[in-house]
């Protein structure tokens, strides 16, 4: 994409755009597991050890199984990702899509930036009910020959070309994940931690910003947002 004058503000989808509460990470986390099962002839408890390592390791559990198990990532995505029953737990949010519709898109571009493949995450939007409001999405691309994933360096730098910011000083960046925030701060991005009242709170803090609703990013960036007043 060319450059663009206007700074990005990208949004995490899992359990950032959605509360933990939903527990779809709950539900994904049991589909890995039966696929290690599965594929891989592990006991359940192989199966989560091995999933929590790829996890820790890489990223993406599905990283894992490529690199050491020659899986093939998208019969992977189909049986996992596309498989969640996201519509009997994801719904319109209307306060949500209050929130982006506020963003003064004549001073930034909101864009999607998921280590989910493209099918999950425009999924999720679309049950979300705000699916219109971003400019474009950067996702781990499961069909590549290789492909990378947050929290590595080259995740950030794709998210940076796919959008056409020129410069990390234009990049925003809200994830319920410390391991990217600190990533994305240390890359020169403008990272905001997303972690919910009743996430455990880290010892060491993953962003110079830390919120526990996504409505206290108007009063964190309020040149942002045409009403800067944080709503409950």
């Amino acid at each position: 994409m060319a450059s663009e004058a206007r700074p990005v503000f990208y949004f995490d989808i899992d359990n950032c755009l959605y509360s933990r509460s939903k527990k779809v990470q709950n539900m994904m986390g049991e589909l890995i597991d039966r696929y290690f099962m599965t594929h891989l002839s592990l006991s359940q408890e192989d199966a989560f050890e091995l999933h929590q390592r790829y996890y820790k390791d890489y990223g993406l559990a599905i990283e894992g199984l490529v690199r050491h198990h020659k899986v093939d990532p998208l019969e992977y995505n189909s049986q996992v990702d596309d498989a969640l029953p996201l519509e009997d737990v994801l719904g319109p949010d209307e306060k949500l899509r209050e929130l982006l519709l506020d963003l003064d898109t004549t001073k930034v571009r909101p864009w999607l930036f998921t280590n989910a493949y493209v099918t999950h995450g425009k999924r999720v939007v679309k049950l979300l009910g705000i699916d219109d409001l971003f400019e474009g999405i950067t996702y781990c691309d499961y069909g590549a020959q290789s492909f990378v994933c947050k929290p590595h360096a080259e995740m950030f730098d794709k998210a940076q070309r796919d959008a056409g910011a020129t410069s990390a000083e234009q990049c925003y960046f809200v994830d319920d994940s410390a391991l990217n925030c600190q990533a994305a701060q240390n890359l020169g991005w403008n990272a905001v931690h997303f972690s919910e009242p009743d996430q455990p709170r880290a010892q060491q803090q993953a962003a110079n910003y830390r919120i526990k609703s996504l409505q206290e990013l108007r009063t964190i960036f309020p040149d942002f947002f045409r009403n800067a007043h944080t709503k409950s």
